[in-house]
């Protein structure tokens, strides 16, 4: 069972036309800060295929579910709106510090809608966070939650502060 989950969102990248570049890139950067990452998920934009790509990980045991692609303003971003109902504990600092990093960087960070939290389904607990289908945005967004993360799952884990 891996800890990590990344799936890519992309109704391109599930169709073939081009390759996936940031599911890859979210694993490479989550094992290189000491994760164990299952093999990236790539599924077509729309709620219905994100949200069950995502319960799929939960039931699965992944702890950690990042999603790339989707957080835009285009007219099949609909990430945001599949991961929101999957969440019950909403750390909304996590998504402003994610496109915080990308602003110093570019503008166009600030326009995407992430959304980070906590899920109970699944059989147990488990942190998700989206992030942007860009590289750069798979990069700032890791920098935040790489150090977060296992301290999250040790508080759903009921482990006191180290």
């Amino acid at each position: 069972m891996a800890l990590v989950q990344v799936i890519t969102v992309s109704d391109r990248a599930h169709r073939g036309e081009y390759a996936d570049r940031s599911g890859p890139l979210a694993r490479e950067l989550m094992e290189a800060a000491g994760y164990d990452c299952a093999d990236v998920a790539v599924v077509p934009d729309g709620v219905e295929s994100v949200r069950e790509a995502v319960i799929d990980a939960l039931e699965a045991g992944a702890r950690i579910v990042i999603t790339t692609g989707g957080t835009g303003v285009g007219a099949r971003d609909w990430t945001v709106e599949a991961l929101e109902p999957l969440i019950e504990l909403p750390m909304p600092a996590v998504s402003m510090q994610i496109a915080l990093n990308g602003a110093s960087k570019t503008p166009f960070s600030l326009l995407t809608r992430g959304v980070a939290g906590v899920t109970k389904r699944g059989g147990g607990q488990a942190f998700i966070v989206s992030l942007p289908g860009s590289t750069g945005g798979v990069r700032d967004g890791v920098r935040v939650i790489a150090p977060i993360a296992r301290h999250v799952l040790d508080q759903l884990d009921g482990l006191d502060h180290a």
